[in-house]
C-alpha cells in the first residue's frame, strides 16, 4: 500500500519526514498523516513524490513482496520485479507472463545470458546484437578520427 511504499522510501533514502515535506512543498504533519494512512496525497503530490524517491507513481501505490523477505520497495523508474522463478533441474526458467508480454518473448526467441558478480541478465539477442554493433561502428569511427 502507499503508506508502506511511502514510509519505506523515505527510511531507504535516509530521509527525515520533515525533509520529504520540505522537498515536495507541504507540511511534515501532512506528509506523516499519508506514512499512517489517514489521508493520501493527490495526485501531483505522488508525482512529485515518485520523482523523489526515483520510482513511479504506479511503483508507489503497488506493493511487491518477494518470497522469504516479505514487502519490497518499490524498483526504481525503468526497472521492474517480476517474481521469483524456479530453475528445474536441467536449468530451465519459465519466466513471468508479465515479462513475456512487456518484452513480446514468445517460444522460439532468442536470448542472450549475461551475468555480473550478483546476478544473471536475459537480453533479447537482436537487441544486444544491435547494441554490439552500435558499439562496434562507434569504435571504428574514433580510430579513424585519430588517424587523421
Amino acid at each position: 500500500m502507499l503508506q508502506d511504499n511511502l514510509a519505506m522510501l523515505r527510511r531507504l533514502h535516509g530521509l527525515t519526514q520533515e525533509t520529504v515535506a520540505e522537498r515536495i512543498g507541504i507540511s511534515r504533519q501532512a506528509y506523516a498523516k499519508w506514512e499512517t494512512g489517514a489521508t493520501i496525497p493527490d495526485v501531483e503530490k505522488c508525482a512529485r513524490l515518485a520523482e523523489l524517491y526515483g520510482t513511479t507513481v504506479d511503483g508507489l501505490l503497488k506493493t511487491e513482496t518477494a518470497e522469504g523477505i516479505g514487502a519490497i520497495p518499490p524498483p526504481p523508474k525503468g526497472k521492474n520485479f517480476w517474481g521469483c522463478v524456479t530453475l528445474s533441474d536441467r536449468g530451465q526458467v519459465v519466466i513471468p507472463k508479465g515479462a513475456r508480454d512487456r518484452f513480446d518473448l514468445k517460444g522460439g526467441c532468442r536470448l542472450i545470458v549475461a551475468s555480473d558478480e550478483v546476478g544473471i541478465a536475459l537480453v533479447p539477442a537482436e537487441a544486444f546484437e544491435a547494441s554490439m554493433k552500435r558499439a562496434m561502428e562507434r569504435m571504428y569511427a574514433t580510430e579513424d578520427d585519430a588517424e587523421d
